[in-house]
């Protein structure tokens, strides 16, 4: 591979990835984590405890440490917790 073609696909990469993790960030936008209302199978991401680290792998519904997006200003309606209350209780477990 000469360096212009090198050049081009290392360049043609860089724009995909922008273009893919562009999405990512506008879907979180006006969204807040609400930890504790997650289902089994289904929060968003890493835990509290760092036992998993992907979304999908809760093992337990309504776990104090994992977490969901919801749209800002909605968590304490559903009974959920912030990142600093669900760390608070997690310490009196």
């Amino acid at each position: 591979m000469n360096q212009r073609q090198f050049l081009a696909a290392a360049a043609g990469s860089l724009m995909s990835l922008a273009l893919l993790s562009t999405p990512a960030l506008a879907q979180n936008s006006g969204k807040e984590k609400c930890y504790g209302i997650a289902k089994a199978g289904q929060n968003d991401c890493a835990n509290l405890a760092g036992t998993h680290s992907c979304a999908g792998q809760a093992k337990m519904d309504m776990d104090k440490g994992d977490w969901k997006y919801v749209p800002a200003g909605t968590c304490k309606q559903m009974g959920g917790l912030s990142a600093d209350e669900a760390k608070k209780a997690s310490m009196k477990s």
